[in-house]
């Protein structure tokens, strides 16, 4: 027992550590603010090349050519951004930042949910605003994320949040967004720690856990018809896939898995649907096109699934689908999510080596994304009225070697970009400046 509250009490001193680590969030925008002649990249595909960015209350009240418009700037707090370039904040979807901290550390784990079928479980409640790893997403742009909750074959609800608050209340911009469905794969690769041959084989049990998810849909819907003498929570918060209120994201990569999922939202009437991961979305770039469905595509820098696929296949399939009209947008999922976050500008600027124009790749983690999000209407983008959730960078914010942030808001607010990191790298920079 003495054992047992050792443990507890080493794990209950990692978490608070954890905590107290994080940045104390930025307080509400005072006076007014204006960037002055930066290279603005509205997010939209526009691009003003010397801009003047006028912001009160959070809100962006002036986005013009500076040598155009003329603005008074007295009693404004002004940022001379000349040679630099501004940005709509970048937004991460299908992330599960927040959730996790150590993988290791069960106590910090909040990622998955036991069970199969779990709609009404809120990754929200379980976001961890304090988390160190947040912290470090905002040094490279990315501000707003989709908090999502991973396993089962419904996996839960996420939400969508700002990166710079002190609990998951205040971080909160859309609660509830959506539902994430597991689609079955029509294949799946032998246990090798089983002696099985890893190699693909057919999913002999794709049928039948096709028609589990068909059976679950149904029983749903029988009860949002019935009296509802008793609740059933995870009905109703299926229930929101019908009414509008929530979109269902389709966790699914082959060709068939995506045919067969676009095919029974269809025929359950679920009115809106994104396809995540799509590795395979290009083979059917009509049918997501004639029921407008987007796309949250995979992880960029990462391998060709197939043996026969071309090398480039992941580097180029955001230029394939954008040319057929689909919106496109980039997540991140995969081998150490969390930490390759942060990668996201990145990931689109590896999309334009392959085909896209920088703006265009730009749009893949902003415009796109707050479209597929339901946020658009406040985020994304560099536009009059929305929210000055934004950031200066010295150069090509795209570019790992030129993102170089001076300044950072959200909602107005002026953001420490310190982290934990950061820190670490000051620090040892000045042990080995002591050395030479």
């Amino acid at each position: 027992m003495k054992t047992l509250n050792i443990k507890l009490l080493l794990i209950a001193v990692l978490c608070f550590s954890i905590s107290i680590a994080q940045q104390t969030p930025a307080p509400k925008q005072g006076n007014t603010i204006a960037i002055t002649g930066a290279t603005a990249h509205l997010g939209n595909g526009d691009v003003i090349d010397s801009s003047i960015i006028v912001f009160k209350d959070g809100k962006l009240i002036t986005v013009a050519d500076m040598t155009t418009t003329k603005v008074d700037m007295t009693d404004m707090d002004v940022i001379n951004a000349n040679g630099k370039h501004v940005y709509p904040g970048f937004i991460v979807p299908n992330s599960t930042l927040g959730l996790v901290e150590i993988s290791s550390v069960r106590a910090t784990d909040d990622g998955a949910e036991l069970g199969s079928w779990n709609p009404h479980i809120r990754s929200l409640i379980a976001y961890n605003a304090e988390s160190k790893i947040v912290e470090s997403m905002r040094p490279n742009g990315v501000l707003l994320g989709q908090i999502t909750p991973r396993g089962g074959r419904i996996s839960g609800t996420s939400s969508i949040v700002q990166f710079d608050a002190w609990n998951w209340e205040d971080a909160a911009i859309k609660e509830d967004d959506g539902i994430h469905l597991n689609w079955p794969s029509s294949f799946s690769r032998g246990r090798w720690w089983l002696g099985e041959d890893p190699g693909m084989k057919v999913n002999k049990n794709y049928d039948k856990q096709v028609t589990e998810i068909t059976d679950y849909f149904n029983a749903t819907k029988t009860y949002i018809a019935g009296d509802k003498a008793s609740t059933h929570l995870p009905y109703e918060a299926t229930n929101g896939l019908f009414t509008g209120a929530k979109t269902l994201y389709i966790h699914v990569d082959d060709e068939k898995g995506i045919t067969d999922a676009v095919n029974f939202v269809k025929s359950n009437n679920v009115s809106k649907t994104v396809i995540v991961g799509g590795y395979e979305a290009h083979k059917v770039t009509d049918l997501l096109k004639n029921n407008n469905i987007a796309v949250l595509l995979q992880r960029v820098h990462t391998r060709p699934s197939q043996t026969d696929d071309d090398y480039d296949m992941p580097f180029k399939l955001a230029k394939l689908l954008t040319d057929k009209g689909i919106t496109v947008a980039l997540e991140t999922s995969g081998q150490m999510e969390r930490m390759n976050s942060r990668n996201l500008p990145f990931y689109a600027g590896t999309t334009v080596a392959y085909g896209l124009t920088k703006e265009q790749a730009l749009q893949l983690i902003t415009q796109n994304t707050a479209k597929i999000l339901g946020i658009d209407n406040m985020y994304g983008t560099l536009e009059v009225g929305k929210s000055a959730t934004l950031f200066i960078s010295e150069g090509d914010a795209l570019d790992m070697r030129t993102n170089l942030l001076t300044h950072a808001f959200i909602d107005g607010r002026l953001l420490s970009l310190e982290t934990h990191q950061t820190e670490l790298w000051q620090r040892y920079s000045k042990k080995y400046e002591a050395q030479n």
